[in-house]
């Protein structure tokens, strides 16, 4: 492993022996290479992209050029017409309900926006606000995939396990929504998602915690036999008043798990194209690291110590080292814990730290896929030892979508 890591820092290092940090790359080897793991993984159902894991049309395109992968699976209104206008899709999910007057007036006022794009809904209140806006007979008719609450309830809903996103949980509360869908004017409903958070989106190895371990498989094998039952009863009620083109699914830490469901048509991933350290914490699979950012040895504060420029490059989510960036290469590193992660430096200790000289990159990988990308206007992407190509991110092309 000590081989590989110094060969790895070796490659970057020399790759962008040119450039003056802080700056990100990606692997295009390691990138790849985690997008036919994944599509391998969804057994021959199509992976739909998750754009916010990505947030680069190049890297979005690139993988979507590939097999097994179809469509995107956007997080706002307004990124799916940019992604949509820019040739990127003609089929964008979003995934989230939106309250964005202006992006739906444009998506109602132009057919062919409103013939790729998918707007997500778990009442029949957003239903209300798209009339508000533009009529039904004065705009196009827009496509609508209902939400399904994924999360696991036991003891009777006395327990809550998975994140809170939809009012939508059984299977009578989806027909009922369909219903209601399907007496409107307007609308077509042609899509179900779910997304079990609770088992896509939390690691089952978390390092060094042997029981919280054990409690989260056993929580994530009851939640997949309950949801495999409910979510196939769901699709059920829903198709007696819709036909759907599609019924969603999954993310890159259920994969396999979530292809296995009958029910489900497609899955979601993103996140493991990167191969972020969150996802470290998985035993079913782990993306090849593939995204990484760099900064700069500033200044030697002991001996034992090195100080970089900047790196509180912080992801989302609860407020705890999970959402740290790791100080990854060279192999060794550690942030001090009484001050992580800084916004203007960053001290690191650990046998490493002592061979560090000024003017020297540490490598970083970042805690969540795409939110890299918010701290960069571009990525080099790297093979072998060379930038074969520089691309900009969202942020670079002047997009701030969320």
């Amino acid at each position: 492993m000590a081989i590989e890591s110094d060969k790895l820092r070796e490659r970057l290092d020399r790759a962008t022996a040119h450039l003056d940090p802080p700056y990100a790359v990606v692997d295009l080897t390691a990138f790849d290479a985690n997008s036919a793991a994944l599509a391998d993984r969804a057994a021959g159902k199509p992976v739909r992209l998750a754009s916010k894991s990505v947030r680069s049309r190049e890297l979005i395109s690139r993988a979507l050029a590939r097999p097994g992968w179809q469509g995107v699976m956007a997080f706002t209104v307004p990124e799916a017409i940019w992604l949509v206008r820019a040739g990127v899709s003609d089929d964008v999910l979003v995934a989230y309900p939106s309250a964005d007057r202006a992006a739906l007036a444009e998506l109602g006022a132009d057919p062919t926006l409103a013939a790729a794009i998918t707007l997500m809904i778990d009442s029949t209140g957003q239903l209300d606000l798209i009339d508000a806006i533009e009529p039904p007979g004065q705009r196009a008719e827009l496509r609508l995939c209902l939400d399904l609450d994924a999360s696991w309830r036991p003891l009777r809903g006395r327990v809550h396990v998975g994140v809170r996103r939809s009012p939508v949980h059984s299977a009578r509360a989806a027909g009922a929504l369909a219903a209601a869908v399907a007496g409107r004017q307007g609308f077509r409903l042609v899509g179900l998602m779910s997304y079990e958070a609770q088992i896509a989106g939390l690691g089952d190895a978390p390092p060094g915690k042997t029981l919280l371990a054990g409690a989260i498989r056993l929580a994530q094998r009851g939640s997949y036999r309950e949801l495999l039952a409910r979510r196939g009863a769901a699709v059920a009620a829903v198709r007696e008043h819709a036909d759907l083109e599609f019924v969603n699914g999954g993310g890159t830490g259920s994969v396999a798990a979530t292809s296995a469901d009958p029910a489900v048509t497609e899955i979601t991933a993103g996140s493991g194209l990167y191969g972020p350290t969150l996802f470290d914490a998985y035993r079913a699979w782990r993306p090849t690291p593939a995204a990484f950012f760099a900064c700069a040895v500033v200044r030697r504060p002991t001996p034992e110590l090195a100080t970089v420029l900047g790196g509180g490059w912080i992801a989302s989510g609860p407020a705890a080292d999970s959402r740290l960036p790791r100080p990854w290469l060279p192999a060794g590193l550690k942030l001090v814990g009484t001050e992580g992660a800084g916004e203007v430096q960053t001290p690191l200790s650990g046998a490493a730290a002592a061979e560090l000289r000024v003017g020297d990159r540490v490598w970083f990988r970042h805690a969540k896929a795409g939110e890299l990308c918010e701290r960069v206007n571009e990525l080099h992407l790297i093979e072998g030892d060379a930038i074969v190509a520089t691309v900009p991110t969202y942020r670079g092309e002047g997009q701030a979508f969320l």
